[in-house]
Formats: structure tokens, sequence, C-alpha cells
């Protein structure tokens, strides 16, 4: 689900999603809901996309599609699990239906889950099996059984098999149907195997989009892996590539590779590459190879990493992975604050509403120019803590992420070794640092999981202020006054200040030792004490054979680092367990069928004594 967007009629969420569907799925659904404080949330409309319509389409669509109404007995889902005979000699004939079980049958009780039966119909006369409770992958292995009359069987005569969701109160609820036709009770087995469940059939396109319409951009992409060993000469293949260096006028498979992919799928090939090498330990000898490639074939240095070329995407992606916690921990507390405090912020004199800002003395309401000034000063007090948080974090920079700045600093220097392109060495760092990683994370927080939800309209205007800022200073303040806005030259003493303390924090990120170099490399992309990922998760040891119910799961709170894996009743807790990285043989998905809960996955460990343990977590 996307982020709220309060009291809108034309919300933009600009989210991306990867699902990872099942191999035989068939629709897949889109609800756009009206969320309320109290009482249940209200469903606006949806669009439903068959899997069809999206293999159809190999680009993949993006597009406006209009919203439909959603109808309750519509709204199905999973298959069922039949073998539906007719049994007999001459005399007398049956139609035996065996009713096995069904899956992944749609939730229609506000646990969740369903209290499924099933209903065959045939020749006016209809049976039921037993009411299965409280889940949405019911076994019943029963056999309902119609005696067949001769000559009884006459045009439009069918078989259909309804599943319902039984409610004490109230009406049962239609959970889907299958449908058999007078030709098959021609043949002695009629149908045996797994059926999708299908709607009633009365749905109505709403006319003309009067229920609005949703733009989306998707693409189905079926990949089928295999185990990683056969994967390993194209590995060895692109290691070729980085050890030892090439010269640059070589081709190898990584130059090939940027050759043959498109401008929209490099960002995906550069996220690839950069965790295979993080996993071979050799992420900076490939990230140095892919400079010195981009660098070597750079004339002008204005030009430099300007283009979407393979080396400015794996450099990007490196620091999205390897640099994620270092983001937090530098910019977190700094944008929580401009999100708590919510200030009016403007300089544009276009933009500017005097009604908005708060009134801040008892003398009236405030002229354009006192908005301006306020606007300035809160402006000055949050870029000044942003830049000073982060020229003051050389020490929580990742090791690998300064030794591959570094190595790019050398590149840079030695082909552009002229006095005039001094700063050209420090623009090629501060581009990726300030430019792409730090600018964007202020801008979209969300998309850098700094916060949980989308600022509003205010907030979001005094962040791309200040992503402005962080951009400029970025580039050192070196195109300060050839843009159009002007109305942002109060800040250009500041930017040109914090140019100088930007080239000096720089000057240190690469001061790292060389001895250290090839340790670095090879060492985990996270400094051990650093923490992965955190929060929430709920658990639950395997012990014995003993059917585990969903109510049996424990609410922790897991910390990840590149040792271990803790976790404790709360954050503040202090005795907490821990399982060492290196003791998990195994993590995987479990089916929804297990535990019929989405979400969950299993972590095999080993003991001392070489003996297997299960913990089962479920993700909300």
């Amino acid at each position: 689900r996307t982020a709220t967007i309060w009291r809108n009629l034309n919300p933009f969420w600009g989210e991306e999603y990867t699902l990872h569907l099942p191999m035989g799925f068939h629709t897949l659904s889109f609800y756009v809901v009206d969320e309320d404080t109290i009482g249940h949330d209200d469903v606006i409309g949806k669009i439903l996309l068959t899997k069809e319509t999206l293999a159809a389409n190999l680009r993949g669509i993006d597009n406006w599609i209009n919203l439909t109404r959603v109808d309750p007995d519509e709204e199905v889902q999973g298959e069922i699990h039949l073998d539906l005979e007719i049994v007999g000699d001459g005399h007398r004939k049956a139609l035996r239906c065996h009713i096995l079980e069904a899956r992944d049958l749609a939730p229609r009780d506000i646990s969740g889950t369903s209290d499924p039966f099933a209903r065959v119909i045939f020749q006016n006369r209809n049976a039921e099996t037993s009411i299965i409770k409280k889940t949405r992958f019911p076994h019943w292995d029963e056999v309902l059984e119609f005696e067949i009359e001769e000559g009884t069987i006459s045009e439009g005569t069918g078989i259909t098999i309804q599943v319902w969701d039984w409610d004490m109160v109230g009406k049962n609820d239609f959970l889907g149907k299958v449908e058999f036709s007078q030709d098959t009770l021609q043949k002695t087995q009629i149908a045996k195997g797994w059926f999708r469940l299908m709607p009633f059939g009365n749905l109505e396109d709403d006319a003309g989009g009067k229920l609005g319409a949703l733009r989306v951009k998707i693409r189905l992409a079926e990949e089928r892996i295999l185990p990683s060993m056969y994967y390993q000469p194209l590995i060895d293949l692109l290691v070729e590539s980085v050890i030892p260096p090439t010269e640059v006028e070589d081709m190898t498979p990584l130059t090939i590779l940027e050759e043959v992919t498109t401008v929209d799928s490099r960002q995906e090939v550069a996220m690839t590459l950069v965790k295979i090498f993080l996993g071979q330990g050799l992420v900076v000898p490939f990230l140095d190879y892919l400079n010195m490639v981009e660098v070597g074939r750079t004339t002008d240095p204005n030009t430099l990493f300007r283009s979407n070329s393979l080396a400015s995407k794996a450099m990007e992606q490196f620091m999205k992975i390897v640099g994620m916690p270092y983001l937090h921990e530098v910019l977190k507390p700094i944008v929580n604050r401009i999100f708590e405090e919510k200030k009016y912020i403007e300089l544009d004199p276009c933009k500017i509403e005097v009604n908005r800002s708060r009134r801040i003395s008892f003398k009236g309401s405030l002229s354009e120019a006192d908005v301006r000034e306020c606007s300035l000063e809160f402006l000055m007090a949050y870029l000044t803590d942003i830049i000073d948080s982060i020229v003051g974090s050389v020490e929580q920079c990742p090791p690998v992420m300064r030794v591959a700045f570094k190595q790019l600093h050398k590149r840079v220097e030695e082909q552009f070794p002229e006095s005039e392109n001094e700063d050209v060495k420090y623009l090629a760092i501060s581009g990726f640092f300030f430019l792409r990683f730090f600018a964007p994370a202020i801008l979209t927080p969300k998309l850098f999981n700094l916060r949980d939800h989308h600022a509003d309209t205010r907030t979001s205007r005094t962040l791309l202020l200040l992503a402005k800022a962080v951009q400029s200073i970025g580039n050192l303040g070196l195109q300060l006054g050839h843009g159009k806005e002007q109305w942002m030259t109060p800040l250009h003493p500041y930017i040109l200040q914090s140019a100088t303390c930007v080239k000096d924090f720089l000057d240190k990120l690469i001061d790292i030792d060389n001895d250290n170099v090839s340790e670095v490399q090879h060492r985990a992309a996270f400094h051990p004490s650093v923490t992965i990922k955190e929060g929430y998760l709920h658990k639950r040891k395997a012990e014995g054979v003993n059917l585990v119910t969903r109510f049996t799961f424990k609410k922790r709170y897991f910390w990840l680092s590149s040792e271990t894996l803790s976790y404790a009743k709360s954050p503040d807790w202090q005795v907490r367990s821990s399982i060492p990285i290196q003791r998990i043989c195994a993590v995987e998905r479990v089916d929804e069928n297990a535990f019929q809960q989405q979400h969950m996955m299993q972590v095999i460990t080993q003991d001392n004594d070489g003996q297997l343990h299960t913990m089962y977590i479920q993700c909300k």
C-alpha cells in the first residue's frame, strides 16, 4: 500500500514496488481507498489487469486507466481442487463430486480469513460440504453424489460448484464458482485437478471514468532463477575484466554489457553488477574499472559523469546499497525535525502567500519582506545543520565508499592534471555524494526510507528549497548566478562559504591509508556494529511436529548487522537474544498455506552440536 495523501482528489504518490507473483497468477488489481480515521476505509474503485494484458505489453504499460466499481460478488480469487465423474452402469448412474480443497480464497471476515463451504448445484438440486472455520485454505475431502435418472440430462443442464463464506449473522458472502457445461456430462471423467474460481459475471465497467482514473507504470518480468553454480562461469568472466585491470582500449565483458543495454535497463543491470561484485569482495576494483573507462573517454571535464552511463548508474546503486545506514545516521534527525515543525518557508516572491505564514508578532500580518526574512532565517538554520552533519561525518562513512571515492579522485586527477581543472576531481566526487545521494534523499525522504509518508505541501516546498541549496553546494557554487532563480541570491554567500568546507571534507574523506585498501575491498560492506535494518517482526521457534497456529507468534524488535541477527521484547529492553550470521544456514520464504498468513519466512540455524533449528518470522 502507498502512503495516504490527505484531503486531496488529485493525489501524487510516485512510489515504486516490486511484487513477486506466483507463476500461475491470473489477475493483478489496484484498489483506490479513502482512509477513514474512525470506522472502515471506503473503496473508491479499482483497476484490474489480466496476466494476458500484462504479458502482451513487453515494454510495459504506462497510462491512465479508469477506475471501475467494486462489486463484492466480483471480488473472487483462488482455486478449488475437484474430482468429478459419472459412476454406475447402464441402469443406474450417479454424478460423484469429490470436493478436496481450495486455496488462496478471498478474505471476507475482519480476521483476514473466511469460513468457507462448497455448494454443488445439479438439475435444480444442491448439496453442501461442511463449513471450515477461519481459513483461506480449506481442506474438505468430502464426496457428494447426485443420482442421474435415465433421459433426464436435458438442454442447458450443467454442474455448478460455488464456494461461500458462512456468516452467523446476515447473508453469506460469495467466494467464487466453477461451471461445467452439458457437453462434459457425456464423459465418464468430467473434471480432475485445480480450477480457477470465477465471479458471478455481472461486472459492469464504470463509464467515462466517473470514479476517476489511476496512472500506473507497470511491467511484467518473468524470470527463472537457477541455482547459483550455473552463474559461476558468467561471474568468472565478469571478474576477469577487473582482475588484473585491463587497458581502457580493450573490449571486455563489462564494456560489451554497456554497449548492449538500453538506458532504461542500465539501472537494473548496474544494481545486479554491484551486488555481484560486493559478494565477490571486488566492488572497489569493479567501480574503479568502470570509472577509468568513463574518465578515459571524456574530453570535456564539464560533461564528466553527466550521462546515464553504466559507471554513473553503478556508483549511484553502490551508494544506495552500502551507504543507506550512513545516510540515515546523517540526515534522519534533521529531516524528522523539518516534518515535525512544518514551518512556512518561501523565498520566491511569485509564490509567497502572506496569510499562510504564522503570525510571529502582535503588530498584525507580516509583509512580503518579513516573510522572506523569516524564511531565510529558518532555511539557513536547517541548511547549516545539514551541511555541518555531512562534513562532520567522515568517520561514519563506510570505508568501502571512501576507498571507491579515493580511486575516483585519482582517475580524474590523472586525466585532467591542468591547474584550470583543479576543481574537477572534487566535482566528480561531490556530483555523486551531494547531487545523487544527499540531495535526492532530502527532496523525497520516503523513497530513501527516512520517513513512512510523503511530505505535505508546505514541508515538501521546504525540502525542495533545501535540496536546491545542497545541490549548489555540491557544485561548489560554480553555477551561482547563471540560473533563473534569482530569489535564491540571499543564500549565495553561505553556499560559497560552504564550498570551501566541502573541499576540506572531501580531502579528509579520501584520506584513507593505501595499506588498508585491499583489506577494505574484501571486508563486509558494512561495519560490524552498524545496524543495517531494524524493526518489529513476529517470531516463533519451531518445536516438535505440533501444528503451529497464527496466535503462537510473539512480537519482537529485531536488529540486523553484518555479524548478528538479534531481538528483544522492545527497542529499550536490556536482554537481547542473538544469532551469529555465520550460524544461519538458510533464509527461505514460506508458502502462505502453512500459517494462512502473508509475508512468512523461516530462518534455519545450526548450533554448536550441529543441530538444526528453525525460526518462523512474519513481516508485516
